[in-house]
């Protein structure tokens, strides 16, 4: 059997050559339909099929105290946003591995995603991108009406031309080896638990 070899350069040479001459469009992405059910239960669904949990807290008193009921031995509460002080505020971290002793991390997403139950967050949500994989756990504000239906609708939301770093969380960090065993907290934050709350929403009456 005989072996041809061809150089890098008559390889490209060859593609180069072959390339259509006719400009092509990328195909356009249509508008798919979903489903009759409300996205937020739908959201709700997924999130917990990915070891999250959802609650709604209605406001920031509601808020505190399920943070509270959730969490009672947390000593070092790190927040990013104004809503829930915290024990630390993540402004004033310079750097990361300050946030190696974060017991519940506290942050704000820019929306969900019914179809997986993601959010997505960004670095002027985070602040300190870090604050999102350190925490032991991780307690995220949501809108409920910042919900879209899957991700196409969630790409069209997506700015990547206006934050230096962006992602998809869905659920708690979690593994699974080849004898099926589930683990959550081997890379990230053991739990996730969405509360649902508009922004600047009132503050509990004194």
């Amino acid at each position: 059997m005989s072996t041809f070899k061809f150089s890098r350069e008559v390889i490209l040479g060859t593609i180069r050559a072959n390339v259509p001459k006719q400009q092509v469009e990328h195909p356009q992405i249509p508008v798919f339909q979903h489903p009759d059910r409300p996205l937020k239960s739908e959201f709700e669904r997924r999130l917990q099929q990915a070891g999250g949990a959802s609650h709604d807290v209605g406001t920031m008193a509601g808020a505190e105290s399920k943070l509270m009921t959730l969490h009672p031995g947390a000593k070092v509460i790190c927040s990013a946003v104004p809503e829930i002080a915290g024990t630390r505020r993540v402004e004033k971290v310079r750097d990361p591995h300050e946030l190696a002793d974060v017991d519940v991390g506290i942050v704000r997403a820019r929306f969900g995603v019914a179809e997986t139950g993601a959010i997505w967050l960004t670095q002027e949500d985070l602040v300190v991108d870090a604050l999102a994989v350190l925490s032991q756990h991780l307690i995220v504000l949501l809108d409920p009406d910042q919900i879209v239906g899957d991700m196409h609708d969630a790409y069209r939301r997506v700015r990547l031309d206006e934050t230096s770093y962006g992602c998809f969380m869905m659920g708690p960090s979690a593994t699974a080896d080849v004898e099926a065993t589930l683990v959550h907290g081997a890379q990230g934050a053991r739990s996730l638990n969405i509360f649902f709350l508009p922004p600047h929403s009132a503050p509990p009456a004194n």
